[in-house]
C-alpha cells in the first residue's frame, strides 16, 4: 500500500487528504465500498497520465478490510473501477501489486500478467518484495 510502518494516524489522514484533492481535481477517480460497518474497501483510478496516454488510466490503492474479504467487494471494486474507466474514454488499464490474493483476483478478472520486477517496493517492515504489472484492455464505453 505504499506505507512503512509505523504509520501514524496524522501521515494516513494526510494520503487521504491528497487523494481526495486529487479527486476533486479530476485526477483520480476514487471508488468506495461499504457494508453494514462502514468503508469496507477502496480503489483508486488515475486518470492524470501524460499527454501521450490519454487513453490509459492505472488502477492504485486496491484495498479491502479483512472483515470484507472473500465477500466479492474486491470484484465490485474493480469492476466499478473498470467502468469508471471506460466512462472517462480510457482502453488500456494498468497495475501492479505485491499481494498473492490480488494476483489471483486480477487474474480471474481477466487482467493480463506482464511481468514481475524483483525488489521493486518495501513492504511494511521495509523488507524489499517483488511487484507483479497487469493490464487489460477495454472495449470503448457505448456510443463512443
Amino acid at each position: 500500500m505504499s506505507f512503512l510502518w509505523p504509520l501514524t494516524r496524522e501521515r494516513a489522514r494526510q494520503f487521504w487528504r491528497r487523494m481526495a484533492s486529487a479527486a476533486a481535481e479530476g485526477e483520480r477517480a476514487l471508488l468506495v465500498a461499504e457494508d453494514d460497518e462502514g468503508i469496507c474497501g477502496t480503489v483508486q483510478l488515475v486518470l492524470a497520465l501524460p499527454e501521450n496516454q490519454p487513453h490509459r488510466a492505472d488502477v492504485s490503492k486496491m484495498l479491502v478490510h479483512r472483515r470484507a474479504r472473500r465477500r466479492g467487494v474486491g470484484e465490485a471494486l474493480m469492476r466499478a473501477a473498470e467502468a469508471a474507466a471506460r466512462e472517462q474514454a480510457r482502453t488500456v488499464l494498468v497495475l501492479d501489486t505485491a499481494s498473492d490474493d490480488a494476483r489471483r483476483l486480477y487474474e480471474r478478472l481477466g487482467w493480463i500478467r506482464v511481468g514481475d520486477i524483483p525488489a521493486y517496493a518495501l513492504l511494511p517492515d521495509g523488507t524489499p518484495c517483488a511487484t507483479t504489472y497487469y493490464f487489460r484492455a477495454l472495449a470503448p464505453a457505448d456510443g463512443a
